[in-house]
């Protein structure tokens, strides 16, 4: 991986821990339904899910008849994703791999990268990254991209965050890169007594750039959404989008 991205300072039993009270069933629930509205879906589709972690919307996409694989460069998330996969008794290909560089080439007709997992590689990586996911596609495939939408997320930034799990505290703090649009991250894990400090930054995108983005990959056409599966419009409150490009 890139040497700027720390993944497994970032990625790994941590993040777990302190994000599952936020990634609730019922959250879980809602955007499977909105994957399922925005990318058209069906049973016998086959969707590769890019940075897949631990699970979370691939195996209820399988429940529902997706052939799906996940991709992810994290071994324990793969490991959990399988565990969990064999409880629901569903099969889903999970591979270890990094998302600049897919063995695939026109297989899938649906590729999905949810809950901001784009955006932590330099900017021509970025792109390297939507065009892989562009050759892995079919013709007349699609990819959704699920991310904050910069234009909310700035009436909003907030210069520190605090994650508390009883005892425990993850405090992020934020600095905004106007020149970059990157979202700079130092971020402290206080575990069990012990205690850790690591940086990383995230491309934060408007609706019109990603969109953009996508159609540079070779888009045919590409659409922001809101969480509400309609349109993103001014009006919208929400701070994520999910921008969907066809090929």
């Amino acid at each position: 991986m890139s040497s700027e991205f720390p993944r497994d300072e970032v990625f790994g039993e941590d993040y777990l821990y302190f994000y599952e009270e936020l990634l609730t069933p019922e959250r879980t629930a809602a955007e499977v339904e909105l994957i399922w509205k925005l990318l058209e879906l069906e049973p016998g589709l086959e969707l590769l899910d890019l940075a897949c972690g631990h699970g979370r919307i691939a195996n209820p996409l399988a429940e529902r008849g997706v052939r799906v694989t996940g991709l992810d460069a994290t071994p324990l998330f793969l490991e959990l994703a399988r565990k969990d996969a064999a409880e629901r008794g569903v099969e889903v290909e999970y591979v270890d791999g990094d998302m600049r560089s897919l063995p695939w080439t026109e297989r899938f007709d649906r590729v999905l990268c949810w809950f901001t997992s784009f955006g932590y590689f330099s900017d021509d990586e970025n792109r390297h990254v939507l065009g892989e996911a562009f050759r892995a596609l079919r013709p007349g495939g699609l990819l959704a991209v699920e991310m904050n939408n910069l234009l909310r997320l700035l009436q909003v930034y907030a210069d520190e965050t605090v994650t508390e799990r009883g005892e425990d505290r993850m405090i992020d703090r934020h600095r905004f890169d106007i020149q970059t649009n990157r979202s700079l991250d130092e971020r402290t894990i206080s575990r069990s007594g012990k205690k850790r400090t690591f940086e990383f930054s995230v491309r934060m995108f408007t609706p019109a750039e990603l969109r953009d983005w996508l159609l540079a990959a070779g888009f045919s056409e590409a659409v922001a959404y809101a969480d509400d599966g309609e349109p993103l419009t001014p009006e919208h409150e929400g701070r994520r989008m999910t921008v969907v490009g066809r090929k």
